[in-house]
């Protein structure tokens, strides 16, 4: 019996059987991050040890952070790196776009300012090997961290986790953060509804709570960054973080089934 596209097993195979091929495909969205890239760059050279590939996401071709990388081909040593045009504008099109783009087993999105937690990486994709389907980058967990972040934002985050992990019984303790790694059934099961900002990461993990799916933790490090502005718009982005705040909630006092988990039948490019 031929393997079934979406399969755990059947993605691991086909890994196996083409040993170059990444194990993992990292999508970085990225808006002028030239003046941290380099670094990021050198933080996943010098620690990821899992075949990968990374995606650069961007919205115009003059965007820095291309410019950049071009100037410095001696950063690109050890990396397999491929560009790839947002198919529209902003932080949601461009993860889209790379989760378009990505054929490995694990996806895993990380920021383009992240200089620090190169380290956790092969855990997090150790951990997905291990069953997990989601397996989130916590900052709440002994070992994570979150220092310099702005105060009401601070509270905002800290009081969803709170809440999601204690009331509405989500398997993670950082509900909220955007570096999230996500199995290949993930990404090609669930339908996404969500069409702003970062909110699509929440949505997956409430999903994949209402499906039944195994999701884990790794401790991770956040630093309010110190080059360019951040793309984290907390007033915009309330009322749509606040539909799948809720949906969580559901999933746990409502007892609401895994069949109410929309699934989709082939992939939508974000127009």
């Amino acid at each position: 019996m031929s393997p079934k596209e979406g399969d755990r097993s059947s993605d691991e195979i086909m890994s196996q059987k083409n040993p170059m091929a990444p194990r993992l495909d990292i999508v970085i969205p990225v808006y002028n991050e030239g003046r941290n890239i380099l670094a990021t760059f050198a933080e996943l050279r010098g620690h990821v040890r899992t075949p990968s590939r990374i995606l650069i996401c961007y919205d115009h071709p003059d965007d820095d952070t291309l410019s950049t990388i071009n100037a410095h081909p001696e950063c690109r040593e050890e990396l397999t790196i491929e560009f790839v045009r947002n198919q529209s504008r902003g932080p949601h099109a461009a993860v889209m776009s790379g989760f378009a783009a990505s054929r490995a087993p694990f996806v895993l999105v990380f920021p383009a300012d992240d200089d620090f937690n190169g380290p956790i990486i092969d855990a997090m994709v150790s951990k997905a090997g291990q069953g997990a389907d989601i397996v989130c980058a916590s900052r709440f967990i002994p070992g994570g961290c979150m220092i310099g972040c702005p105060w009401l934002k601070a509270v905002l985050v800290r009081v969803a986790a709170f809440t999601l992990y204690y009331v509405a019984q989500l398997p993670t303790r950082d509900a909220t953060s955007g570096f999230r790694l996500f199995s290949r059934r993930v990404i090609d099961t669930i339908e996404i509804e969500s069409d702003t900002g970062f909110c699509y990461s929440l949505e997956l993990l409430v999903k994949c709570h209402r499906l039944g799916w195994p999701v884990a933790d790794v401790p991770a490090k956040w630093f309010e960054r110190n080059e360019g502005a951040s793309r984290f718009q907390v007033f915009n982005w309330v009322p749509a973080y606040l539909r799948w705040y809720l949906y969580a909630f559901a999933t746990t006092l409502l007892r609401l089934p895994a069949s109410s988990v929309k699934q989709r039948a082939a992939w939508k490019a974000t127009k």
